[in-house]
């Protein structure tokens, strides 16, 4: 399975904080906010990823990124000329999705939860559309399924202004390979965009989409407007701060999983300045050798 960050946008419920950044490298809490989709796709199993975002921006997250090959993963970037939806990163994409499956996250949504990594792992070979369901108090901010009584899809609405349910759809798509053929078929919505939404319903259509509740625990968090981006870096703070470990700190994802070796992790962390990210990093590094005496 590969996977997409799309991360585009011109980030104006932000403004003006975007005025010169792309929100997706201001900070949430300790790191840039686009360390976070990564980091789900990354435990997810996905070691292939690509980034799409606006043409001026594609540099800044190189800087910051590179080609992953430190963090042992594939990272690719692709230009998305104008924000035309959520739909458009598919037909951007067409030639790395090629023969496999795909994930999707929204370079501005946070998860976190105990066991998520391993549960998402389990979709990698996904028949069709698999979405979440994520109660919430303003559904109208969002995609909205309704469920029947037996918890599948009845209809799926993009951010009604009556909405029939509290499940919003949070911003992690999992797809089989047709999703490149059935993207075209999406037509530009009365917003000028290709929504997910008008993409999910043609797999509902053709009775091949299912729906899940996140797990009870998971947070979600999407960090697109000033509130929500306090929030998001209040709830990783304290976490961090209680529970002694950093959410999203890739470098340890990576050592974790295997993509990178003990002293690969040593090399790279010593080249970091000094600050706690570094000192978190040499912790555990410490901690580690301690346990082989």
């Amino acid at each position: 399975m590969r996977g997409i960050i799309l991360a585009g946008g011109v980030g104006s419920r932000l403004y003006p904080l975007t005025y010169s950044v792309n929100k997706h490298l201001l900070p949430v809490y300790d790191k840039p906010m686009i360390y976070y989709p990564l980091a789900t796709l990354m435990n997810s199993g996905i070691n292939e990823i690509l980034l799409i975002s606006n043409p001026a921006d594609i540099p800044a997250f190189k800087r910051v990124l590179g080609t992953g090959s430190h963090l042992g993963i594939d990272l690719r970037y692709e230009s998305q000329e104008e924000p035309r939806g959520i739909v458009e990163a598919f037909l951007i994409a067409e030639k790395f999705i090629g023969n496999e499956n795909v994930a999707l996250i929204l370079g501005d949504n946070l998860f976190h939860g105990s066991g998520l990594g391993r549960n998402l792992a389990d979709l990698n070979h996904v028949d069709g559309a698999h979405i979440f369901a994520y109660r919430v108090n303003n559904p109208q901010d969002y995609g909205v399924i309704e469920f029947d009584k037996n918890f599948k899809i009845v209809s799926i609405y993009e951010k009604p202004s009556a909405p029939i349910s509290n499940f919003a759809i949070p911003g992690l798509y999992f797809f089989d390979s047709s999703v490149k053929k059935l993207a075209k078929e999406v037509k530009v919505s009365t917003r000028g965009e290709l929504e997910i939404v008008s993409l999910l319903e043609i797999y509902q259509d053709h009775k091949n989409i299912s729906a899940q509740l996140l797990p009870r625990g998971t947070v979600w968090l999407d960090a697109g407007s000033p509130k929500a981006l306090s929030d998001a870096s209040n709830f990783v703070r304290i976490i961090e701060e209680r529970q002694g470990y950093k959410i999203a700190c890739l470098e340890e994802i990576s050592w974790r999983l295997g993509l990178i070796s003990h002293s690969n992790l040593k090399k790279l962390v010593l080249s970091y300045p000094k600050s706690n990210y570094q000192s978190y990093l040499l912790d555990l590094l410490n901690q580690e050798f301690e346990k082989e005496l």
